[in-house]
């Protein structure tokens, strides 16, 4: 199509705006000011040597983060499903979280162990980066902002129960929390108990009760949700 053609997903002649819209009038110019942080840079110098010296083509590198875009917690959904309506299924988890997944289709990094931990009726666990924000973001996704606070990494260590009951998760007494501390190189994920009530939910209906925050552990499944 000319510079100058009509487009007609536009409305308009030679212009990507609706007819009688001015772009100008309504947005501010987007200014980045902000200087780039220390990681950012040190991705940047590592990205452009590798492309530099022939290890990574651009367009692997825009792959991989597409890739890293698409994962969401409905696939962590998908496999917590999958461990309730298949018992076989939900040992090979609990052994080999890498190895499941992988049967799933969702691939693992090649140098991080996941490792699903199950709740069970006397025993609760919650996942915690103490250090930084070590996270499955391969069947997660990206952490939310809550889970890298420096509050949450310190205040789950020292009371856990207190912290659960900040997200509205009180645990009896008599069940024991548990906090999973991540790696770099280990990753958790928790397998939370399936709700009483459910065993007329299809597969898709149980996949709605299964959220991020019950696979982190300061959640838990609920028919009310």
């Amino acid at each position: 199509m000319s510079e100058n053609a009509h487009n007609p997903h536009t409305g308009r002649d030679g212009d990507n705006h609706p007819e009688g819209h001015d772009h100008a009038e309504e947005h501010e110019p987007i200014i980045h000011e902000a200087a780039p942080s220390y990681y950012e840079i040190l991705e940047i110098s590592i990205r452009e040597l590798l492309t530099e010296k022939g290890i990574l083509r651009p367009e692997e590198i825009r792959r991989q983060i597409e890739v890293l875009d698409s994962r969401s917690p409905a696939l962590g959904a998908k496999m917590v499903v999958k461990a309730w309506l298949d018992p076989a299924y939900r040992s090979r988890l609990v052994q080999n979280g890498n190895a499941a997944a992988e049967e799933m289709g969702i691939s693992i990094y090649d140098n991080t162990k996941l490792t699903v931990l199950e709740n069970t009726p006397g025993v609760h666990h919650v996942i915690v980066c103490t250090l930084c924000s070590c996270y499955p973001r391969p069947i997660l996704g990206l952490p939310p902002d809550w889970y890298k606070s420096k509050e949450y990494r310190s205040r789950t260590v020292r009371e856990p129960r207190a912290v659960l009951a900040e997200f509205g998760t009180l645990i009896p007494e008599e069940v024991q929390v548990i906090v999973q501390d991540s790696t770099a190189s280990e990753r958790y994920m928790v397998l939370p108990l399936r709700p009483a009530g459910t065993e007329n939910f299809n597969a898709e209906e149980l996949e709605a009760l299964v959220t991020r925050d019950t696979m982190i552990g300061v959640a838990l499944p609920s028919i009310s949700n």
